[in-house]
């Protein structure tokens, strides 16, 4: 069932029949008090009319309704009386010139009084009440009351008019407003959808305007706007990336071959195959850790992320000391400005590649002679972990670029690294929650920062 009609069904049709369904039973409910109220007129009635049918100076039997100075107003709506002996001859009734009870059976009355509807001899429905009363000499006598019913009919007709009336009028502007919305709604819903064929099909582009409505539905429509635009982001960086990394293992893959064609060429010396071969070699071992870092890149998607409770600096520090023989032997002093803990939930492994990659990074730029200081600071519900060097630092317009897979700045050295590091730790820090970045820093050198969240 498409939206519209599930929308119409459910907030006009079935609503409208609800009600209907409510009045009808409110109708049994007030007709059933309405006939409740007469039967206790009428046994009011009785209860009077028994005690005094005998109370004449003479004891003739008689009914008081008739000697009433008002029994000609009330004659239209009071019940009719009839009283009749034990043989079921009528001695007494009210009105005196008009309608008379028929008479009841023979042993009517005899059980106590009894209430029930019957059509009259003229085709009226009447509601009548029978009791059994016995004369002071114990003669018995049954008194019969009848009420007509067309009164209460004829206030059942008014209520049926006005409530279906004021029912029907509900109904069709429930129906009105709900078809104008329902075919609001289906014709937001069907303007994202008809988009989908295209989403299937590689395109990206999301046309439709903003939604001010402010609902789900708007909600709805800005995620995947979102969606689509983090993935055209997705599709871009990816096309870049295999772009990039078509570029990089060119590169090496046409020096080596260069070397084997010229040494391949013509007769060379020992020597000057050891140096082909050499140069041979040092572009393998490009292409091997441009490999790696690729897979590196790679697997940070696929990984099972499981962050657990632990001390960030203990992972610093473990990474510090992991780099000080290549710090020696290119001249570089680390020095470590670390907290005693720093608790924090994260994935361990991750973690320390992030940090080996800035540690990394900085002893690619630092010249010789200088100190890479590593340290720790809490800032609000995160850990700072900082890596600086005194190297020739980086550009602002480079800024924003040097966490781009295969970005190197312009002070880059030729055949210096492959441009993943930095990517890598960007990615290690959003999936942990966190974002790494650039820190000014006073004089020479970047500072880098590795925002990690602390333990909650």
């Amino acid at each position: 069932m498409r939206v519209r009609a599930r929308l119409v069904l459910f907030g006009a049709a079935l609503p409208s029949f609800v009600l209907v369904l409510a009045v009808g039973v409110a109708g049994v409910v007030f007709r059933g008090s309405l006939l409740g109220a007469l039967d206790r007129a009428l046994l009011a009635q009785a209860a009077v009319e028994s005690v005094s049918l005998f109370d004449g100076p003479t004891g003739a039997p008689h009914v008081h309704l008739g000697k009433s100075p008002l029994a000609d107003d009330v004659r239209s709506f009071v019940p009719t009386a009839g009283l009749y002996d034990g043989t079921g001859k009528l001695v007494a009734h009210f009105p005196e010139h008009g309608w008379i009870p028929d008479r009841p059976s023979a042993n009517v009355g005899s059980e106590g009084p009894r209430l029930f509807t019957h059509q009259a001899s003229d085709g009226r429905w009447m509601r009548s009440l029978v009791v059994a009363v016995r004369a002071p000499w114990g003669e018995p006598y049954v008194l019969t009351l009848e009420s007509s019913l067309a009164e209460l009919d004829a206030t059942m007709r008014l209520y049926w008019q006005a409530t279906l009336g004021l029912v029907a009028a509900a109904a069709a502007l429930l129906f009105f407003l709900q078809g104008v919305q329902a075919g609001r709604m289906s014709r937001r819903i069907g303007d994202m959808t008809a988009q989908l064929p295209e989403l299937r099909g590689g395109a990206l582009a999301w046309r439709l305007p903003p939604d001010p409505t402010g609902d789900e539905i708007a909600d709805l429509r800005v995620a995947l706007a979102e969606a689509m635009e983090r993935l055209r982001a997705a599709r871009d960086a990816q096309e870049r990336l295999i772009a990039n990394a078509a570029h990089e293992l060119r590169t090496p893959l046409g020096l080596m071959r260069t070397e084997m064609d010229l040494a391949l060429r013509k007769e060379r010396s020992t020597e000057e195959l050891r140096e082909a071969l050499a140069g041979a070699r040092g572009e393998v071992t490009r292409l091997s850790n441009l490999a790696a870092r690729l897979l590196d890149l790679a697997a940070l998607g696929k990984v099972t992320w499981e962050a657990k409770a632990g001390d960030l600096s203990a992972v610093v520090r473990e990474a510090a000391e992991a780099c000080e023989g290549e710090a020696e032997a290119r001249g570089v002093t680390i020095a470590s400005s670390l907290p005693e803990e720093a608790p924090a939930a994260f994935e361990a492994q991750t973690a320390r590649q992030a940090v080996d990659n800035l540690l990394s990074n900085a002893m690619a730029h630092a010249p010789r002679g200088t100190t890479i200081t590593v340290g720790i600071e809490a800032a609000g519900e995160a850990w700072q972990i900082s890596v600086e060097d005194e190297g020739e630092g980086i550009r602002a317009e480079e800024a924003e670029h040097i966490f781009e897979p295969f970005y190197r700045g312009a002070k880059a050295k030729q055949g210096q690294g492959a441009g993943l590091g930095l990517s890598i730790v960007r990615e290690i820090a959003r999936r942990h929650g966190g974002r790494v970045y650039l820190a000014p820093k006073e004089g020479r050198g970047a500072r880098f920062v590795l925002e990690m969240p602390r333990q909650g």
